[in-house]
């Protein structure tokens, strides 16, 4: 037999042979793991992210402070902070600033579709620190040339 013959051979008997190795194993039952679904649709209290992404927020007077523009997540799935798009006219400018999740009120409306209020004036948010929505290592330039290059030709 060749090597890709043989190669295949094995990949086969293996394949056939894993399922009763892992059954004779072990009588204890299978755990749903972490890649695993757990359920089949959206549950109360949960809202999903295409209902957040470009959402107007409001201040507590009702007042359009700005939108939705991103959500950072952290290792564990979980949202780490809610980038906000503050003070743009018609989509234009503004700034981004970061609030956490838990400064974000969220109820339904009438129609099913979620509403997003803070407990922030638009002027509180504008004074906020800028959020920069490029990653670290897009930051990492120089915009002077190294030393150590020759100029001369």
């Amino acid at each position: 037999m060749t090597n890709t013959t043989t190669t295949a051979a094995l990949a086969a008997m293996l394949a056939i042979a894993a399922p009763m190795a892992y059954g004779q194993t072990t009588g204890a039952p299978m755990r749903a793991s972490h890649s695993e679904m757990t359920t089949n649709h959206i549950m109360p209290g949960q809202i999903r992210m295409t209902d957040m992404n470009g959402a107007t927020v409001y201040d507590a007077q009702n007042h359009n402070i700005g939108d939705i523009k991103d959500m950072i997540l952290d290792r564990d799935g979980r949202v780490a902070e809610v980038v906000l798009n503050v003070g743009s006219t018609l989509g234009m400018g503004g700034n981004y600033v970061a609030i956490s999740m838990r400064d974000l009120k969220v109820t339904m409306e009438k129609n099913n579709k979620p509403r997003f209020t803070i407990n922030m004036t638009e002027n509180q948010l504008k004074s906020a620190p800028p959020f920069n929505l490029r990653t670290t290592a897009e930051n990492t330039g120089s915009t002077t040339e190294p030393a150590s290059r020759s100029r001369s030709r």
